[in-house]
């Protein structure tokens, strides 16, 4: 199938990327919705212009579209940005969300195109311990118990699943961040070209939530 990619620059979505290509289907178009919001209920926004880089890296055009962030009318963002581009379906990295999923499934099923997510329903440490074979993941945002400022800018790691699971037993954090515990950004995957290098970043810490903004990133080639 030739697919169109939703990407926010976190692992779901660029996982999903990577196991499309793994399967033979051609990726055509990034597409990211920036919502005007901080808090919309479809799309992140946490260093959403690292997208940007990912195209450049992976070489696979960018499409971004601006979006109000309102709840449901958000919607009407996605399907302009998909109305730009001539394919098949539609990959997106939802795990869990059912919120998320159903709203892509009646957009993509208006424009007659599929829904390509193949991390629907996947257990979650086994998701993981995949995605940290073969991607550079950082965390850039937490905000759930458990979860403090020294986990931003933390790659995920055999180490720091087994934390995730511990936080899980005690806190109910799911272990791969459909809750909304934490954010990522993806530095390399196989299919970058390059990979991505942060030059420099700062943290943003309120109450008990708060983000790593990465405020300069580069190209640099791979080892």
């Amino acid at each position: 199938m030739k697919l169109a990619a939703l990407i926010s620059g976190g692992k779901d979505s660029v996982f999903s990327i990577h196991k499309a290509l793994e399967e033979g289907h051609e990726v055509t178009h990034l597409i990211t919705i920036i919502p005007a919001r901080d808090d919309s209920y479809m799309y992140h926004s946490v260093n959403l212009h690292i997208v940007e880089l990912i195209s450049a890296a992976s070489e696979i055009p960018l499409i971004q579209q601006q979006s109000s962030g309102i709840k449901e009318l958000e919607l009407e963002d996605l399907t302009l940005a998909l109305k730009k581009v001539e394919v098949d379906g539609v990959s997106v990295g939802a795990i869990e969300s059912q919120y998320q999923a159903s709203r892509v499934q009646n957009i993509c099923d208006s424009l007659g195109l599929k829904v390509y997510a193949p991390l629907w329903h996947r257990d979650p440490e086994e998701l993981l311990n995949e995605m940290i074979k073969v991607l550079d993941i950082r965390i850039v945002r937490v905000a759930a118990d458990g979860l403090d400022q020294s986990w931003l800018g933390r790659p995920i790691n055999v180490d720091s699943i087994e934390n995730l699971k511990a936080l899980n037993r005690r806190y109910m954090v799911h272990i791969a961040g459909e809750g909304g515990e934490y954010e990522t950004i993806v530095l390399d995957a196989p299919f970058f070209k390059k990979r991505i290098e942060i030059v420099k970043s700062e943290v943003e810490w309120e109450g008990d939530a708060g983000s790593l903004n990465i405020l300069d990133a580069k190209l640099v080639d791979k080892n």
